[in-house]
């Protein structure tokens, strides 16, 4: 592991044990850049109704049949596909990093004050478009894993992530950018896919992050998306 890669889980780890956890419900103001090349500023936090936060926390109101328990309000609760995909391990290479939400949280909020951080949907753009994290940049997984096929794509995709050429270096991966990559949800294997793509071209392990939850674990636990 890199010594930058030691600072940022360093520093990381010293946001989410301190006294202002609270950060997920503060919110963190991040800025974006859309397709069109508009700023967007967003706040992206739990967004907890009140009405949710009345709910007494025990098993009849939790796991009651199919769990949530009819009294619950609907705005209380999400409703997701179980059974979809094939559920992955929590390490999938030696040095690469695994991130739950608040890990992503903390990043993003690194990010915004840090060039070489970046936010990857690596989701189709229909996926992306639809709804995703705020602040992230979408790079489809499979413009990287079947880079022939998308010479183009795959050569900004490279700009992106500030992989550099020179005729010593076909590429460069000194100034590469540490990413987390994500997909659906735990079962997705795209966001997998574009790692394993990524270190077979030489991408170092270290400045690559997985955040295995997904879209799923960050809607489920009820935080700024750019869809409501």
């Amino acid at each position: 592991m890199s010594y930058k890669s030691i600072i940022l889980l360093l520093s990381i780890t010293s946001l989410l044990f301190s006294k202002e956890v609270s950060f997920e419900y503060v919110g963190i103001p991040i800025k974006s850049i859309d397709n069109n090349g508009k700023e967007i500023h967003k706040i992206v936090k739990r967004e907890i109704p009140d009405i949710c936060k009345k709910i007494p926390i025990n098993n009849t109101m939790l796991w009651t049949g199919n769990y949530a328990h009819k009294n619950v309000p609907d705005v209380c609760k999400s409703s997701y596909i179980n059974t979809v995909g094939k559920l992955l391990p929590i390490k999938i290479h030696d040095e690469v990093e695994t991130y739950g939400t608040l890990e992503v949280l903390a990043f993003i909020k690194h990010m915004q004050k840090d060039d070489s951080l970046m936010l990857i949907d690596g989701r189709k753009e229909e996926w992306f478009q639809y709804r995703t994290i705020p602040g992230a940049v979408n790079i489809p997984f499979h413009y990287i894993k079947e880079r022939e096929a998308f010479e183009f794509e795959f050569e900004d995709a490279l700009k992106i992530l500030d992989v550099r050429k020179d005729e010593r270096h076909p590429l460069d991966f000194r100034y590469a950018k540490t990413i987390v990559v994500f997909c659906n949800g735990s079962w997705c294997s795209q966001s997998i896919a574009m790692i394993d793509a990524l270190i077979e071209l030489g991408y170092p392990e270290e400045k690559l992050i997985w955040y295995r939850g997904g879209m799923q674990s960050w809607l489920e636990s009820g935080i700024t998306s750019t869809r409501k």
